[in-house]
């Protein structure tokens, strides 16, 4: 039985495999494309950096290097424990198990909010917005990283699994929270054939993972993103 915050929505492919999430997000884009463009949006030298949905805790060392204070928020108990390990050393970050509707942060003390696949389809994840609004300071921002399903070979094979999926419903509901968007291309980028293969069966059912296997030629993978990001006055 999984132990979970009060809340969450299960995330099977990090929650059932987070060795083989843990070698995904290795590949995810190599060329600091996502963190080029957060920092040049809002940079967190010297902020409070919250990251909801931390899982295992893959990123929070990056942030820590610059963050005076780095918070991950994690609902699976045992991503959340893996994510203190990780981060054991480093004095500048705190692991909470926590949902993104009850994050145990005060009010107004964080300057960044960090949320990477956490919210796919906008409508119903209202709750945690308003929890990111009520722990921003005053000029705070928050960053949300999305699949873009209406592009690259990634958004195809996003669509082709989940075709009533709709990227304009999706794109209209962060407008309408305020929410502006920055479309970025990345690249999955893999050591080896069976380590993309290994990660496609965790993202994808068996039989879509076999063929996208088979459409595609070496280790690497084009990726639309959108980061969606808004600072809160």
């Amino acid at each position: 039985m999984v132990e979970a915050a009060p809340g969450a929505i299960p995330s099977p492919n990090i929650w059932n495999t987070p060795q083989i999430y843990e070698q995904e997000n290795k590949a995810v884009d190599p060329d600091g494309v996502l963190a080029a463009a957060m920092r040049s949006i809002r940079p967190w030298d010297g902020q409070t950096v919250l990251d909801i949905g931390c899982g295992t805790g893959f990123h929070l060392p990056f942030f820590a290097e610059t963050a005076t204070r780095v918070i991950g928020a994690e609902p699976h108990a045992g991503l959340a424990s893996a994510a203190r390990r990780r981060c054991a050393g480093l004095p500048n970050v705190t692991v909470r198990t926590a949902a993104a509707q009850a994050l145990p942060v005060p009010d107004s003390s964080v300057d960044v909010v960090h949320a990477r696949w956490a919210y796919f389809f906008g409508p119903g994840c209202e709750p945690g917005l308003r929890e990111i609004a009520r722990v921003l300071r005053h000029g705070g921002t928050a960053f949300i990283i999305d699949n873009d399903a209406t592009r690259t070979t990634f958004g195809r094979w996003f669509r082709t699994w989940l075709p009533k999926y709709d990227p304009a419903s999706v794109e209209r509901f962060w407008v309408r929270q305020g929410f502006s968007r920055e479309s970025l291309t990345i690249r999955w980028s893999f050591p080896d054939r069976g380590t993309l293969e290994r990660v496609l069966k965790i993202e994808f059912p068996a039989d879509l993972a076999a063929r996208f296997l088979a459409e595609t030629d070496g280790t690497e993978v084009d990726y639309g993103i959108n980061l969606w990001h808004r600072t809160f006055r």
